[in-house]
């Protein structure tokens, strides 16, 4: 799926990223030689091969397919829900345990003050390399999840707090585990929860959202997606495998599935696309974050004005009318 990161430029590439992974370690290469030597003519090709490298990424990004914003969506370096709770949120504390069976570190929810403001927050973390992502299980939220997140929902509707989700799993896990724990039952308790909140309910989709453990946490009064982040009730492959018996055919699955934030723009499944840095929010997580705190903040204010019971019906209504603005 993906090209071995060059040795000279500490990028993971993409398999459709290739000739961008060329041009880039060639000018680095040439900046390396340059420097030895103070060759000018070395750092004039180097600016060449740089210039036409941003091109051909700016090109290569503004024209990606689904199966490509898919791959985006899944970058290893893309920023996780802790990146965001580190930059835009002061004193975030993590609550643990669903008090029913235990803890699930694939879903963080805890309180925490962003822009001068208390917040519940929740979200799916994958972690940053193999320990983490193995303790924070890929981001597949297990049963005890998505029970402590419906806890910490219950406490924010308590003392009037908003809930904002951040959104990035391949799923929930699908393991004889949580079936055995109750991993439908879970999911659909936080959806419904969702639902029946008095307080304003903001999701921001980070990544992939895939399935009911994406689901689960976006019902929500505002929902914002990066420019290449996806959501959709089933991974492509998984979509494959049930359509055409064959994961292979994961690239066509994503284009009819219209899993792309522009697609679900035109559906009025969501409502606002943040634009990412050219080559995707892991090349410039800091700006990317700052402008989902920009949106975020927006968000809040807009709904700070309504009732409980309006932003319950809202909430409703923005449900129903889902698809009917796009069909039309």
């Amino acid at each position: 799926m993906k090209e071995p990161t060059p040795k000279s430029t500490g990028h993971t590439y993409l398999d459709f990223e290739k000739p961008i992974a060329e041009l880039e370690g060639k000018a680095h290469e040439l900046r390396q030689m340059a420097a030895e030597g103070g060759d000018q003519v070395l750092i004039n090709e180097a600016a060449k091969h740089e210039a036409k490298a941003q091109q051909l990424l700016k090109d290569t990004y503004g024209k990606l397919t689904a199966w490509q914003k898919t791959q985006v969506a899944r970058h290893p370096n893309r920023p996780h829900f802790l990146d965001y709770m580190g930059e835009l949120v002061e004193d975030f504390t993590p609550m643990a345990g669903d008090r029913c069976f235990g803890e699930d570190e694939a879903v963080m929810a805890g309180l925490g003050r962003f822009r001068g403001q208390t917040l519940a927050i929740i979200g799916h973390e994958k972690g940053s390399d193999t320990q983490s992502r193995i303790r924070h299980n890929f981001g597949m939220g297990r049963p005890e999840g998505y029970r402590k997140a419906a806890r910490i929902m219950e406490l924010a509707d308590r003392f009037k707090l908003p809930v904002v989700t951040m959104i990035d799993t391949a799923g929930a896990y699908p393991g004889l585990a949580g079936e055995e724990r109750g991993q439908a039952e879970a999911i659909a308790r936080s959806t419904d929860l969702c639902l029946q909140l008095g307080v304003p309910v903001i999701t921001i989709f980070i990544g992939e959202g895939m399935s009911g453990g994406a689901i689960a946490f976006a019902t929500a009064n505002h929902i914002i997606m990066l420019e290449h982040s996806t959501y959709a009730v089933i991974s492509p492959e998984g979509c494959a495998s049930i359509l055409f018996r064959s994961a292979d055919k994961a690239m066509d699955a994503a284009t009819a599935m219209k899993i792309t934030a522009q697609d679900l723009k035109s559906l009025s499944v969501i409502d606002d696309i943040l634009e990412e840095p050219v080559g995707g929010a892991h090349r410039d997580p800091k700006s990317m974050i700052a402008k989902a705190g920009d949106a975020l903040e927006q968000a809040l204010t807009t709904l700070s004005s309504l009732s409980p019971d309006e932003l319950r019906r809202q909430r409703r209504e923005k449900f129903l009318k889902m698809g009917r603005e796009g069909l039309a």
